[in-house]
């Protein structure tokens, strides 16, 4: 015969393993871990990358600094039961790049997904750091290049400036309040090291100068030390 302690561990065990839930209020599904409620509390999007899904980064907000809201987004396009895209990729390209149309489409799905975070947690554009590994770095990107007004900073983890991107920048005052981390492995085999390197370059060229992290024999994928560094660059921008 079970004890009743037994019985309530039984009854209850799968509350004490539940999953966040997966809130549909904004423009884009979500997870969420808000912050206090205080106004103008920053406020961290994650955007994961090809062929995954919201929960793959959420875990990173355990390592970030505290206070903060934490929100990690689902892209819109998908691909497999639990696997979703920002944009189809062309596969017969040069060198990566993605469908104008679908690259276009969830830019401006992120855009509106911000004003509507902002809203909802009651703090400004200027406090939203994006987060994004591979196609979400590529998505932050997107954003932060043409929407420059809604975002304090991105984080591009492993990702790369689509071409068309890259060759439309010029340089524009409102880059002036927007901080850049970039963080790439050397090993990278699906967007390699120079794709980092590149946009550095690029960056710096319209006099925007992002912080950047090489990481030495990672692959397509995220370090301690990254996260570490992430963490850092994050708190910075708190202060």
């Amino acid at each position: 015969m079970k004890s009743l302690t037994t019985v309530l561990v039984l009854l209850f065990s799968p509350l004490l393993f539940a999953q966040p839930a997966l809130h549909s209020d904004l423009p884009l599904r979500y997870l969420e871990q808000p912050g206090n409620g205080a106004p103008d509390q920053p406020l961290v999007i994650f955007l994961h990358g090809y062929g995954s899904n919201e929960a793959d980064l959420f875990g990173l907000k355990d390592d970030m600094p505290p206070g903060a809201t934490y929100l990690s987004v689902r892209a819109p396009m998908q691909m497999a039961q639990d696997g979703y895209q920002w944009f189809t990729p062309v596969r017969d390209a040069a060198e990566y790049n993605g469908l104008n149309g679908d690259v276009a489409s969830s830019e401006q799905r992120i855009v509106d997904f911000i004003a509507a975070a902002v809203a909802k947690y009651h703090t400004r554009a200027d406090q939203v750091i994006l987060v994004g590994f591979s196609q979400g770095a590529i998505l932050s990107y997107q954003v932060a290049l043409h929407h420059p007004q809604s975002v304090g900073g991105i984080a591009a983890l492993s990702g790369k400036l689509l071409p068309p991107l890259r060759a439309s920048l010029k340089a524009d005052s409102r880059y002036s309040a927007v901080r850049f981390f970039i963080g790439h492995g050397t090993a990278d085999t699906v967007l390699p090291v120079q794709s980092a390197t590149q946009a550095d370059e690029s960056l710096q060229a319209i006099g925007v100068v992002p912080q950047i992290h090489l990481y030495e024999g990672l692959r397509h994928s995220i370090s301690e030390a990254e996260v570490t560094d992430l963490r850092d660059w994050i708190a910075q921008g708190q202060r």
